[in-house]
């Protein structure tokens, strides 16, 4: 029962991670930062065709990432937790390490070549 469960935790953990892993989606939750917007607004701020910015909020829907909310004929689309910006700043700034050991080890790497 536990392992169960721990799976379908996993499982949807992996679900949510998948949501994130195209750059566009990832610009579109950022856009979601300051509230909501519709689809309109954020293909002209992202530059991106209507029906491409649609495909990627319905796979960010889908994963409970993001919340829309009609309003008359509009539909508006939210961030469903905003902790998801303080997870996605969490991992640019542990990418950020990342670069920062590869470029010390490039400069270390260049320094031994030289001499």
């Amino acid at each position: 029962m536990v392992d169960n469960l721990r799976e379908e935790v996993v499982r949807l953990h992996a679900q949510v991670c998948s949501g994130l892993a195209d750059p566009n989606r990832i610009l579109i939750i950022y856009s979601l930062t300051d509230g909501p917007r519709n689809v309109n607004d954020i293909a002209n701020k992202m530059e991106l065709s209507q029906p491409t910015v649609s495909r990627h909020l319905k796979i960010l829907r889908d994963r409970g990432i993001v919340r829309a909310d009609r309003d008359g004929q509009t539909i508006n689309y939210r961030l469903s937790d905003h902790r998801i910006i303080q997870a996605l700043d969490l991992l640019r700034a542990t990418l950020a390490d990342q670069l920062n050991d590869q470029v010390l080890l490039a400069r270390q790497a260049n320094q031994n070549l030289i001499g």
